[in-house]
């Protein structure tokens, strides 16, 4: 697995005149989890908002994700799972650092092995429905922060903070 270096408390403590926002670890009782073989994964953000609908998740990481974190707004549902296994492999495949769902995962054994960071608040055997729904490259808010295509996102087992411009080199 690949390793990066660094650990979002250092990010903070070194930059304190930067204007980083701090995702609320519990926000009405949820929490996000880590599910990949990354453990600390980071870059520039590309977002996207869907429903219980996976289609928008599954074409973006097919496409070229050098350098990127794809962060998707779920609604925070934990009816389906808007990422399995088959879609995360594609993630690697097209080069993702990683994946942050407010919203569920599933085949997370699978997941577990991948070199691909992913958060996401809980697992769910059951599969989202696809009928071509969602929007990319909008403003998210969820865990007390807002969340914009062409920002930067640093995840580990600290938590994840969100910043206007790189943070370190990846």
């Amino acid at each position: 697995m690949s390793t990066v270096p660094f650990v979002t408390c250092d990010l903070l403590d070194d930059n304190p005149e930067k204007n980083i926002q701090v995702m609320c670890p519990s926000l009405d009782g949820k929490f996000f989890k880590s599910y990949g073989g990354r453990k600390s994964f980071g870059g520039q953000v590309v977002t996207v908002k869907c429903f219980e609908d996976n289609s928008r998740v599954k074409e973006l990481l097919a496409t070229n994700g050098q350098g990127k974190v794809l962060v998707v707004d779920g609604g925070a549902s934990m009816r389906c799972a808007l990422m399995g296994d088959m879609i995360a492999e594609s993630a690697v495949e097209n080069h993702w650092n990683g994946v942050i769902i407010y919203g569920c995962v599933r085949d997370v054994d699978a997941i577990a092995t991948l070199d691909l960071g992913v958060h996401a608040l809980a697992a769910i055997p059951q599969k989202s429905n696809r009928k071509g729904l969602g929007e990319t490259d909008v403003a998210l808010s969820f865990g007390g922060v807002v969340i914009q295509s062409g920002q930067f996102i640093y995840a580990d087992n600290n938590g994840i903070v969100i910043a206007e411009e790189a943070l370190v080199q990846l």
